[in-house]
């Protein structure tokens, strides 16, 4: 995949400098999820969100096996409170790093699809 978006990481590492903790941080993640799928859903749709969110798990289950856990359970009616759930079980550095894989594979699959500078400019304000 691509190189890491430098963005992800260092705004968890920010967030986990500040104090924030597990349940914040699992909280934030679901809050960027919310911004993606608002960003992007009038582009490809709400069921492309979820189509490329759901492919992201897949391929970071292996790395992180609390996605796998939410792989397992999507779809359901609020994809993202799985996501909470199943981070806000897990360490710190694991939380930020499950994340931080989550979130980079979701940008390298955009990435491939619609090119670099449309992702950029649609996940801007996320």
């Amino acid at each position: 995949m691509h190189a890491e978006t430098p963005g992800i990481s260092a705004t968890l590492a920010r967030l986990a400098e500040r104090g924030m903790d597990l349940d914040g941080i699992a909280t934030w993640a679901v809050h960027v999820w919310h911004d993606i799928d608002s960003a992007l859903a009038p582009i490809i749709g709400h069921a492309g969100v979820a189509a490329l969110y759901r492919r992201s798990l897949y391929l970071t289950r292996t790395g992180h096996s609390c996605l796998a856990v939410v792989y397992e359970a999507t779809p359901v009616s609020d994809a993202y409170a799985a996501l909470k759930t199943a981070l806000s079980q897990q360490t710190l550095a694991d939380a930020t790093a499950a994340i931080s894989a989550l979130l980079q594979t979701f940008h390298d699959l955009l990435t491939h699809l619609i090119g670099e500078s449309l992702t950029e400019r649609l996940l801007r304000s996320v």
